[in-house]
């Protein structure tokens, strides 16, 4: 390693700086063009729709054709990470996503959103999902899952600032859509880019640095420890990757069931007014959990991965239990909203730190990306569940109950999963 770490374990100022910069790459990656195309895709529904005359089915479809063709794109840019320059890949990322959201400005016809769709599906999954959890585990040793779920937050704190942002635009006139397509993609590129050209490095040895906490094991006397794992190939045939697949695929399902909370509220207009003008406000708290959620999680995680998953999946059951037992008391089904916006903050924080837990750091970009494709295609048509459910009889009640048992299932999932890593020391290389 380039970078000389004195026995006393402190390191120049430069070794503590550059990483934070990393750190910041992240935030801004999850923040900008994560939280403006995935967290404020809905506000253009209704707006575009009108428009154009047409459904809002007919606008949102071209959100799936986003959503598929990440899971298609999520293989190939974990690759690309795992054997090219991480600049010029999320470059080339920033780029497809900003031009992608930017070009909608200019669209005459509803089809042509689709295309736009599909270039920022191939642009978006390395910054969204890949570039957090693969820069945090290269560039620090000490707190991976408090920086990670850091990170992650800003997929929602960003979702409230530009939610806001979007609307003030889309109100500005007939067309005001377009200026906010415009103006969202002017702005990915501007605060992207010069993170990805300049900031962003795939390992601190490209900087002569050590990473971060490496001067805390030398301090206590613990080697640095060797970078091994299993590879994908050999990953990929074990039940443990079966199980995290199908870990990430339940809780992405479940996570969905925050579109619904609003729909939820507002089904009590007859018996409960009050309630159902609580719409707005029961989304917004279960932002602020997930928010806040992703922190906690991320700093649960690093003292013990069942423990994080405890708070996370217990977080969630309480949640759903206060809101469907007690709907018509406000403070409580506030609070319940909370405290399921930690299950809602649960997939991008816990799927990360298991992988890495279960197979090691060798080819932990390219293990995770394919179990994330599991997770993106049951987005794909998880509200279109969820719909079906809720418009059944007392179908809000089975929302709830088919909720809970994801969020068990997936904790047995995870939690079998972790005990697979002895048997699978055998084929970490």
């Amino acid at each position: 390693m380039a970078a000389t770490i004195s026995k006393t374990g402190k390191s120049g100022p430069k070794h503590s700086k550059y990483a934070f910069l990393i750190v910041l790459s992240g935030i801004i990656f999850t923040g900008v063009p994560g939280a403006m195309i995935y967290s404020c895709a809905g506000i253009f529904f209704t707006p575009v729709s009108e428009y154009f005359h047409t459904s809002k089915a007919a606008v949102a479809g071209y959100f799936s054709a986003l959503n598929i063709t990440m899971m298609i794109a999520l293989p190939i840019a974990g690759k690309l990470m795992s054997r090219f320059d991480l600049r010029k890949v999320l470059t080339c990322c920033a780029l497809l996503t900003g031009l992608g959201c930017l070009s909608i400005s200019f669209m005459s016809a509803v089809w042509q959103f689709y295309i736009a769709g599909v270039v920022m599906g191939i642009g978006l999954p390395a910054l969204l999902y890949l570039a957090v959890p693969a820069m945090i585990n290269a560039w620090f040793k000490v707190k991976v899952g408090f920086l990670t779920g850091l990170c992650m937050a800003f997929t929602g704190i960003g979702g409230v600032i530009f939610n806001q942002l979007g609307t003030i635009l889309i109100r500005t006139g007939q067309d005001g859509w377009r200026k906010g397509y415009l103006v969202f993609g002017i702005i990915i590129l501007v605060v992207t880019l010069p993170f990805t050209i300049f900031i962003v490095r795939s390992d601190p040895a490209e900087k002569g640095l050590a990473p971060y906490g490496a001067d805390q094991m030398v301090e206590i006397g613990e080697p640095e420890p060797e970078v091994r794992g299993v590879t994908a190939s050999k990953a990929m045939r074990t039940p443990a990757f079966l199980a995290l697949a199908g870990f990430c695929g339940i809780i992405t399902m479940n996570q969905t069931v925050y579109q619904f909370l609003p729909s939820y509220a507002y089904s009590f207009k007859a018996t409960a007014p009050q309630i159902a003008t609580l719409t707005g406000l029961i989304a917004s708290c279960c932002m602020a959990g997930q928010a806040i959620g992703k922190v906690f999680l991320g700093a649960a995680n690093d003292k013990s991965i069942i423990g994080g998953m405890g708070m996370g999946i217990g977080c969630g059951l309480l949640g759903v239990v206060l809101m469907a037992v007690f709907p018509t008391a406000a403070p409580v089904l506030l609070l319940g909203s909370f405290a399921f916006g930690f299950a809602y903050a649960f997939p991008s924080v816990q799927t990360p730190l298991l992988v890495r837990a279960v197979f090691g750091s060798k080819d932990y970009t390219n293990i995770y990306s394919r179990v994330q494709m599991v997770g993106v295609l049951a987005s794909a048509f998880a509200a279109l569940f969820w719909g079906t459910i809720v418009d059944m009889h007392n179908g809000y009640t089975i929302m709830f109950i088919l909720s809970a048992v994801c969020m068990v299932l997936t904790f047995i999932l995870g939690a079998w999963s972790l005990g697979q890593r002895t048997k699978l020391q055998s084929l970490m290389e």
